[in-house]
């Protein structure tokens, strides 16, 4: 039977935007497996298999459910191990949860300010409504007034990159000279953004924009397939 991949997406459902979703995509191409994809407005995603999950990623495979995109990396670990492995080792493993929690204490928030109106605007009508009110509730402002100073907000956000810009400056991914779900982690943030926003915010030269480049042309390119948001 195939893997089902249930992703969030917007208007247009050949654009999905979710880091989570675009990070499981990602770790079942690198597992080599075949899947298709289910989309979902955020308002749908609660009657999705039953109501499993008031998150996606969700992934069906055969009477399997798994919700959550580490939660899901971890199952395809341990259900495909004679595929390529997506931590290298325990130790690995250890070290992908370190870069899960800084990358979401760190770059979603950040990306966050950039992209969260352009978000809004790419949504079907009832999904704008649900994502203005639940935002601006734990805003505590507006969506206009939260990106308001966004091009103020890049050169910190850059700072803040330092420790991911100092290891793919040396090295073509986070994994060393292949990817691992630790790449595919960090990627999903700068997806997400890609895929929502125009906002441009890394400079060409960045060797952070340069691994993003390279992420984006893994297996046939399945990152760059959905293009840059105009």
């Amino acid at each position: 039977m195939a893997i089902t991949l249930y992703e969030l997406v917007g208007r247009d459902a050949a654009r999905p935007f979710s880091p989570h979703c675009w990070k499981v995509r990602l770790a079942l191409r690198h597992k080599g497996l075949d899947f298709q994809s289910a989309t979902a407005g955020f308002t749908e995603i609660p009657g999705l298999e039953g109501g499993c999950s008031k998150i996606v990623p969700i992934l069906r495979d055969g009477e399997t459910l798994v919700a959550a995109s580490f939660a899901i990396a971890e199952y395809l670990e341990e259900t495909y191990p004679n595929r390529p492995s997506l931590f290298g080792g325990e130790g690995g493993r250890a070290l992908s949860r370190f870069v899960e929690s800084w990358s979401q204490r760190t770059i979603h928030p950040a990306l966050a300010r950039f992209a969260v109106l352009d978000i809004h605007d790419v949504l079907g009508e009832p999904d704008q409504a649900y994502f203005r009110e639940s935002r601006e509730k734990a805003f505590g402002t507006t969506l206009e007034s939260f990106v308001a100073d966004r091009a103020d907000r890049v050169e910190p956000l850059l700072k803040s990159l330092e420790p991911l810009r100092a290891i793919v400056a040396r090295q073509p991914f986070l994994g060393g000279d292949g990817p691992l779900f630790a790449d595919y982690i960090v990627f999903g943030g700068f997806q997400w953004a890609r895929v929502s926003s125009p906002f441009q915010f890394l400079p060409a030269e960045d060797p952070v924009a340069l691994w993003f480049e390279r992420c984006l042309a893994l297996y046939d390119g399945e990152g760059a397939k959905v293009p840059a948001a105009a």
